[in-house]
């Protein structure tokens, strides 16, 4: 005899199969996004604390890498300031994750110091043709053929550079810390201009705020730079002032058997500097996406001074700021697109 089949059986069996599968179907949707989020964000949910010096203009290049590691998925904490040597240092212990402008050679010592290659992650080349030296005004210069910072021995040459009345040149130099003060520090004992020239350090912006109105009181100014930066907008070399040679290569620590001079034949007494990313090794190691992403970003010199000058024109709030990154972020998308392609291939 057949059994009759129970039709609210067959309903509960049918409904048991469809939520299995339903099951089974929502679980493998759920695996794959979480592999897409994972391979998009490879980064998700890690903290990183980014470093950046007291030059308010070095906001632009570190912002842009943290964007960057922002679309990887990174938690980017704001960046804290400190110094370069303290950047080093924090960065080779583990306190703190990347700093994006150390600049290469100047900041050699700071990097063997802080442990070198067994802590720190330094590879590619952010922005290149960084350059540094002495300028004066060109007015100055063409009057009494002065050509050579060695000129400067000449006590009466150095007076006409006395702004404080003690007889000896004013040369508006750079902030301790920022690793420029060391190598003219090292010039002016090289090249015997200890008794004619003062190296005025201090704040660098205030310091050549002055500088710059000296300038347009119709005054002789002699002043360290360097690019990428704003000064060069407002006093442009070869019109306004001019930059001025060394006796000779001379340069301190790591630097010292650097030698200075151009192919051109031109010798400024710096050698034209990298600007790179550094970051901790332990953490580039464990997250070779991000390790990529520093390897690959380039930022041309001419557009970090561009921005710059934004700044020194009254662009100069946060919100100023990271318009200008969006900005140059949109205007570079698909080559910032590709760095974080490469990124997350690399996690994979």
């Amino acid at each position: 005899m057949i059994q009759a089949l129970n039709p609210n059986r067959l309903q509960a069996n049918a409904l048991r199969h469809w939520l299995r599968a339903g099951a089974i179907a929502t679980g493998i949707a759920l695996a794959c996004a979480s592999a897409w989020s994972a391979d998009e964000q490879p980064g998700k949910g890690v903290k990183v604390l980014p470093l950046k010096s007291s030059i308010a203009e070095e906001s632009f290049q570190t912002l842009i890498v943290m964007k960057a590691l922002e679309k990887l998925g990174y938690d980017v904490q704001p960046f804290q300031e400190v110094e370069y040597p303290t950047a080093h240092v924090a960065i080779a212990n583990g306190d703190a994750t990347f700093l994006a402008t150390h600049w290469n050679p100047l900041h050699a010592d700071y990097y063997k110091n802080a442990g070198g290659d067994a802590k720190l992650f330094r590879k590619g080349v952010y922005s290149d043709n960084a350059a540094q030296g002495y300028l004066m005004d060109k007015k100055t210069a063409d009057q009494y053929k002065i050509t050579n910072l060695g000129q400067l021995k000449d006590p009466k040459i150095a007076k006409l550079f006395d702004s404080d009345g003690d007889g000896k040149a004013d040369l508006t130099g750079c902030t301790p810390g920022w690793g420029c003060e060391a190598v003219i520090e090292h010039h002016l004992t090289a090249y015997k201009l200890r008794d004619t020239v003062t190296h005025k350090q201090g704040t660098y912006s205030a310091l050549i705020a002055d500088t710059i109105s000296r300038y347009k009181a119709g005054k002789p100014i002699l002043y360290y730079t360097w690019t990428p930066y704003w000064v060069s907008n407002v006093l442009k070399p070869g019109k306004d002032v001019v930059w001025l040679e060394v006796p000779f290569s001379s340069l301190p620590g790591e630097q010292a058997k650097l030698d200075t001079k151009l192919p051109n034949g031109k010798n400024y007494g710096f050698v034209v500097n990298k600007q790179q990313i550094i970051a901790n090794k332990a953490f580039t190691d464990k997250h070779p996406d991000a390790a990529k992403l520093f390897e690959l970003m380039q930022v041309p010199v001419g557009d970090i001074s561009a921005q710059n000058h934004m700044m020194s024109q009254g662009q100069s709030k946060p919100s100023d700021i990271n318009r200008h990154v969006d900005g140059w972020i949109k205007a570079h998308q698909k080559t910032f697109d590709g760095w974080l392609e490469q990124a997350r291939a690399a996690a994979r």
